[in-house]
């Protein structure tokens, strides 16, 4: 199992770097070895933490294939707190993420996408952008920034304002700018040379320490999306 950096720790919270190809916890459609795991072999007392027992610490999640930085409670208050920052949107994410196909829109232009995100009537596994969705439309908004364009791909900083399952996979599929190398949502896997994955990186995340210090953490780009980047000649 890959292990996840530790980008910091105190006495009540863990925030982590994790690799991509490692699952946050395991379910019915995998029974590899996860964070979770990790998590409880190293710190023993957060397998106490939290409402669900096979999800210890955990107050959000990535998806299997997205790196990047993650927080995690190491005691129930922390845990509480953490939950409520989320639930009440008071946590800034942000990520970098590859799409397919260059935007036409300059470099440094600042977009948003407001579309609800529903269930597909097709694949349960998917989230779609539309009016046409299966079941409850939730809203969801993603806005981003366009840092870089080269050879068929575009860069963009986007943060999240809601935190939907899949939201910026269905949002830029829908925008007809599907993340590249994403086998779920992107068009045809469309994938740069060195990259075998969704090229999504959960890159900053901003909120307020159970303390009440507010700081702001960054999760260094993972290898394999960097050296993708590097043969496009794009600088993150």
């Amino acid at each position: 199992m890959r292990e996840p950096e530790i980008i910091y720790e105190d006495e009540s919270v863990l925030v982590l770097n994790k690799p991509a190809g490692l699952a946050v916890h395991q379910d019915n459609f995998n029974r590899e070895p996860a964070l979770t795991d990790w998590l409880v072999g190293k710190y023993p007392n957060i397998a106490d933490v939290g409402e669900d027992k096979t999800r210890p610490g955990l107050v959000h999640r990535l998806d299997k294939d997205t790196s990047g930085v993650m927080v995690v409670a190491k005691t129930g208050e922390a845990f509480v707190n953490l939950k409520n920052q989320f639930k009440t949107r008071s946590v800034r994410k942000f990520y970098l993420a590859l799409l397919v196909g260059e935007l036409k829109s300059e470099i440094g232009a600042e977009k948003v996408i407001d579309w609800p995100i529903g269930r597909s009537a097709r694949d349960p596994r998917v989230r779609v952008a539309s009016r046409k969705a299966f079941g409850q439309l939730r809203p969801a908004e993603t806005r981003f920034t366009i840092r870089a364009k080269a050879d068929g791909y575009t860069l963009v900083a986007a943060e999240l304002i809601t935190g939907r399952t899949h939201q910026l996979r269905a949002h830029f599929k829908a925008y007809q700018h599907p993340i590249a190398c994403d086998s779920l949502y992107g068009t045809g896997n469309k994938c740069p040379a060195g990259l075998a994955r969704q090229a999504l990186h959960a890159w900053r995340l901003a909120l307020t320490l159970p303390s009440g210090e507010k700081r702001e953490f960054e999760a260094t780009i993972s290898a394999d999306f960097k050296q993708a980047l590097d043969k496009l000649g794009i600088a993150c």
